[in-house]
C-alpha cells in the first residue's frame, strides 16, 4: 500500500476512510492489510494530534479576559 503523508486533518481522514473501506472489503492480501493497518494507526495518531492542537487554541473572551473554551456534554 502506498504511504501518503497528509497535508491536513481532512486529507488524513479521507486516507483513513479509504484504508478502512479496502480492509472491510477484504481487497488486500495479508501483507498489504498489515501495512494498511500500520498506516491507519499513523493516520489516527496524526488526526488525534491535530484535534488536540485545535482544542488548545480554542479560547473565548470572558469579561474582557481571554480564557480557554470549555465544551460540555462531549461537544
Amino acid at each position: 500500500m502506498k504511504k501518503l503523508s497528509p497535508k491536513n486533518y481532512e486529507e488524513a481522514l479521507q486516507q483513513l476512510e479509504k484504508i478502512t473501506e479496502s480492509m472491510q472489503n477484504n481487497d488486500l492480501p495479508l501483507e498489504e492489510a498489515l501495512a494498511a493497518y500500520q498506516q491507519g494507526q499513523e493516520l489516527v495518531k496524526y488526526c488525534q494530534q491535530k484535534l488536540a492542537e485545535v482544542e488548545q487554541k480554542l479560547q473565548v473572551f470572558d469579561h474582557g479576559e481571554l480564557k480557554e473554551l470549555k465544551l460540555e456534554g462531549g461537544e
